[in-house]
């Protein structure tokens, strides 16, 4: 599942939150912090993991 990064607008707190896509395009996400709806996505990395050892 990705990890989306995202920032409040109201309180400028910094957060990641694990969600499928389809939680993507219905939850609306709020702020841990302030519980504030005034979010910002963020772009971040990718990291993908693996079951490999290298």
């Amino acid at each position: 599942m990705p990890t989306y990064e995202y920032r409040c607008a109201k309180c400028g707190k910094r957060f990641s939150k694990t969600m499928s896509v389809k939680e993507l395009e219905s939850v609306k996400v709020k702020c841990p912090k302030c519980s504030s709806a005034r979010v910002v996505r963020e772009i971040s990395g990718f990291f993908a993991n693996t079951s490999r050892k290298s």
